[in-house]
């Protein structure tokens, strides 16, 4: 494919990816396909010869689409949103055309410049605390990592290099891997997945802090398992506080025994931090919290991968700093080297689009969305509140998702807290309106169980 052709095919293109969102209503939200379906639709090795470009384009509908489930439509109610706007995937093509793996400033100093940028208007829009910022001129700072997965483990990583060079500082001779045997974390009850999963790459014990009966923590909780670690010679050093399951009170009383305790606490806003940029949803966030991170590509219409972290930038980096001669350049010291931010070596250059998005919306225009979701959370649940046969929250009969997916109109997803399973009801696309809650409501209203709205809404802000 030479220029000519890539400009018709990328014309072609386009016009495809926006018929398909315009009309993305008239899809399923979930597959109807089976284990194995693309196997039958295509060889089983690779083509010798070139194909044609009308070939390739066929088979997205007849090979591609039937398998997809499309998270951008209105009826998608499962998981969380994932969002996306035109003005990010014009900023994902150019990043693409641009192909930098942004390792150092030196390897592409726009997409490090750019990145350090965006996270400080990122950190206002929020209105973190300057100690947060790059412009700072302290230790403050920002870096898009792929995931709130990412940002959890990094902060881990990140509070375990720090622990054992502080313990070491007191004593040189000091056996690492008893220390590591030591250490031990914290997170709620209700913590994601993803938390659980760092503590085990991180070789850390990962303990669970019970919640109450609303699915809360309490700072009491955390202080007494903290007391009694340390009575049995465990070292506390890390805390994952996520805002959905925490109330203001209780947050700033465990950054109170983080700091006390010196365990480094890291905030975890992936879901509801978006929402921060709405005066009306801001909490107070305590300067002492060691990192936060939230993800402009849930509700922020930034396509995904998307997670943005920000605070101690010197302590995140001096955890992961190896500067091999091929890597180094001399410039060094001046702007960041994200290399030692992350996980990986190579990045794409994800700035731009969240660079693209803020301009083309701006900041009313993102709160807008935010709140006009917002609304449509509390619709649904007064629906669910004005119908007696319904409650916001109690125990289900599961297997009503496999009917509810089958019906192919909308899609959920069951969860769990404690010992109550539940259906989660979770505005994801951007384009649903007051239409589609009414419709999900009319349509499955009639069956007598017990819903629960996803409270990230309510709740959490």
């Amino acid at each position: 494919m030479d220029a000519d052709e890539f400009r018709k095919r990328g014309r072609e293109m386009i016009d495809y990816v926006a018929d398909y969102l315009e009309n993305i209503r008239d899809r399923r939200p979930l597959p109807s396909v089976q284990p194995g379906f693309m196997k039958e639709l295509l060889p089983d090795h690779a083509p010798e010869n070139p194909e044609k470009w009308e070939d390739v384009f066929k088979d997205i509908e007849r090979v591609i689409m039937p398998g997809v489930t499309h998270w951008h439509n209105p009826q998608f109610h499962a998981y969380f949103p994932t969002s996306n706007s035109y003005p990010g995937i014009l900023a994902d093509i150019l990043s693409d055309a641009i192909g930098c793996i942004g390792f150092s400033w030196a390897s592409s100093p726009s997409c490090t410049e750019l990145e350090v940028i965006v996270m400080d208007w990122l950190g206002k829009l929020l209105d973190l605390p300057k100690e947060f910022l790059f412009c700072s001129g302290g230790r403050g700072g920002g870096v898009i990592q792929g995931t709130a997965s990412e940002a959890t483990l990094v902060a881990l990583l990140s509070a375990r290099s720090h622990v054992l060079h502080r313990l070491k500082e007191k004593d040189p001779n000091l056996n690492e891997a008893h220390v590591m045997s030591r250490l031990v974390a914290y997170c709620s009850d209700q913590s994601h997945s993803s938390v659980e999963r760092a503590g085990l790459i991180g070789a850390v014990q990962m303990k669970k802090i019970e919640t109450d009966e609303k699915s809360s923590l309490r700072g009491s909780s955390l202080r007494d398992m903290i007391e009694s670690d340390q009575a049995k010679g465990l070292i506390p050093f890390f805390r994952n506080q996520a805002y959905s399951r925490v109330n203001n009170k209780a947050l700033c009383y465990s950054i109170k025994l983080g700091e006390q305790n010196n365990i480094w606490m890291h905030i975890d806003a992936a879901y509801a931090g978006s929402a921060f940029i709405c005066p009306e949803f801001r909490p107070l966030l305590n300067g002492y919290a060691m990192s936060f991170n939230f993800n402009p590509h849930k509700w922020m219409l930034v396509n995904f991968d998307c997670s943005a972290m920000v605070k101690d930038s010197k302590l995140v980096s001096e955890a992961f700093t190896v500067d091999p001669l091929y890597l180094q350049h001399e410039n060094q010291g001046k702007m960041p080297d994200y290399r030692h931010w992350h996980i990986p070596l190579g990045r794409r250059f994800r700035s731009l689009k969240v660079w693209f998005v803020l301009r083309l919306y701006g900041l009313k225009g993102l709160q807008e969305y935010i709140r006009k979701d917002v609304r449509l959370a509390h619709e649904f649940e007064n629906f669910v509140k004005d119908d007696n046969r319904f409650e916001i929250f109690g125990e289900v009969i599961l297997g009503l998702i496999e009917a509810i997916n089958d019906d192919g109109r909308i899609h959920l997803v069951p969860s769990k807290v404690k010992d109550t399973y539940f259906l989660r009801f979770a505005i994801c696309a951007s384009r649903t309106n007051s239409d589609d809650v009414k419709f999900a409501w009319e349509n499955y209203k009639f069956v007598h169980l017990i819903l629960c709205i996803c409270k990230q809404y309510k709740n959490t802000l």
